[in-house]
């Protein structure tokens, strides 16, 4: 996304809802017409559909007309065993486009990542089970489990709309878990053999943070490189990084919790349960969302990788000195800290995020009015699409329809949304599959709409 505001002219247009014959694209930077018609055939009818309690009439083909019908009139009079199914809720064509997939030479980095993740995944197993056991490890495993699986869900409700694709958020949570976890401990014997075995204090507040927030950070920037188009913002780096932060805290959970219970038993363990999985599941989303945030700005102004690299040192540092101050309270008094220092830090980060999807929000309504302008949704479309309440009011709608059509409205919300930020990324040019992937999303939300307004 563009760091223009939507209320700002560009000189990219969507295409009109149907090029008429002959009609040849103009000579604007995506190829489409700088001044597209109004649809040739409006995919909605002149009132626009409310999405409340005003249901649409009936269709006119009813038993009673039939029975006007002299063909049909004797063969209606008579009584009949057989009784039709009420038709179902429709569905959209399974011929539908696919979204283009990306480049090949992103999928081919990604797949080399993941080998890597493979073979370093071997090697933090075979080291969990000689330094701690495999009782203790699987015990750390399941334990910590449950903040993984609090945060992921936390994180997904963040993206919910637009959610990224499974493979990058299996790669974040497998980097975070695997690479900055194994690459922290090759870095932490390094640095031991060199220096010797360093002061707890110095090794908790300024090694620990240094280089797992940098580790945790690369992580983040190779998903900027290989995946794009799927970076569209800092919504997508907040989601990035925190997945990242929760595969390292997942994998760093486990070494805890297994050392608590070999070191004091079941009462150990349960202490460092309570602080490290519910009084504090979030701590490294949020440090490393800091990065992920930095870099996502941006992407949102179509940045190359070198300004990409600048932002993300900056968020970097923020997630280092949060991340220090959060270890260092426990040489302090640490209840005292965690509720003056580290509750009111919480807090401002979910106003932050909530202060993010507002304004990503806004954008998506303004590319969405674009659309509208161009023929392809209803002002009121536009409202019920791009807005909390009015998705909200959508899917009530949808819910009261024939065979409740709520998956089908769900799906014609995340398209619409992905389609306002391919639009985006075709205002700052950086992307050269946006026609492609316009027209397919232009041809799914066509379909959707239609099977929700059928019957």
């Amino acid at each position: 996304m563009s760091s223009g505001g939507p209320s700002q002219p560009s000189p990219y247009t969507p295409p009109p809802a149907q090029r008429p014959a002959g009609q040849q694209p103009g000579s604007g930077q995506s190829g489409y017409p700088q001044q597209p018609p109004a649809p040739a055939h409006p995919q909605q009818p002149a009132s626009a559909p409310s999405y409340g309690a005003q249901q649409y009439a009936q269709s006119a083909y009813t038993p009673a007309a039939f029975s006007q019908r002299p063909a049909y009139a004797s063969v209606l009079a008579q009584p009949t065993p057989y009784s039709p199914p009420a038709p179902v809720a429709p569905s959209p064509s399974q011929g539908l486009p696919a979204l283009p997939a990306g480049k090949r030479g992103g999928r081919i980095a990604l797949g080399i990542l993941f080998v890597f993740l493979g073979l370093l995944l071997l090697a933090l197993v075979a080291y969990f089970g000689l330094a701690l056991g495999a009782l203790a490890s699987v015990v750390g495993l399941v334990l910590a489990l449950i903040p993984l699986t609090a945060v992921f869900l936390v994180v997904r409700m963040i993206d919910r709309w637009e959610p990224e694709p499974k493979s990058l958020v299996f790669f974040a949570i497998a980097w975070g878990a695997i690479a900055a976890v194994g690459l922290t401990l090759l870095v932490d014997l390094g640095l031991t053999i060199l220096f010797g075995v360093r002061g707890e204090v110095a090794g908790a507040v300024v090694q620990a943070p240094i280089v797992e927030e940098l580790w945790k950070g690369v992580g983040v920037f190779l998903i900027f490189l290989i995946a794009r188009r799927s970076f569209d913002g800092p919504i997508d780096g907040v989601v990035y990084g925190a997945l990242v932060g929760a595969g390292f805290a997942f994998t760093e959970n486990i070494q805890y919790f297994a050392i608590s219970l070999i070191e004091g038993g079941g009462q150990q363990l349960t202490v460092t349960f309570i602080l490290r999985a519910i009084m504090s599941p979030f701590a490294h989303a949020m440090f490393t969302s800091l990065t992920g945030l930095a870099i996502g700005l941006a992407a949102r102004r179509g940045a190359s990788a070198g300004t990409a690299i600048g932002f993300g040192l900056l968020g970097m540092l923020g997630a280092m000195f949060l991340h220090g101050l959060w270890n260092g309270s426990s040489f302090a008094n640490f209840f005292l800290l965690y509720f003056v220092l580290q509750v009111p830090l919480f807090v401002g980060f979910i106003l932050g995020v909530v202060a993010l999807r507002r304004e990503e929000a806004r954008l998506t309504r303004a590319r969405l009015g674009d659309y509208a302008a161009a023929g392809w949704f209803t002002p009121e479309e536009v409202t019920m699409l791009a807005t909390p309440a009015g998705r909200k009011t959508g899917l009530r709608w949808a819910a009261q329809l024939r065979g409740d059509r709520r998956p089908l409205m769900r799906e014609f919300i995340k398209d619409a949304t992905t389609l306002a930020a391919v639009r985006q990324r075709a205002i700052t040019g950086r992307d050269p599959m946006v026609p492609a992937e316009e027209q397919a999303l232009l041809v799914r939300t066509r379909a959707a709409r239609a099977a929700l307004l059928a019957y």
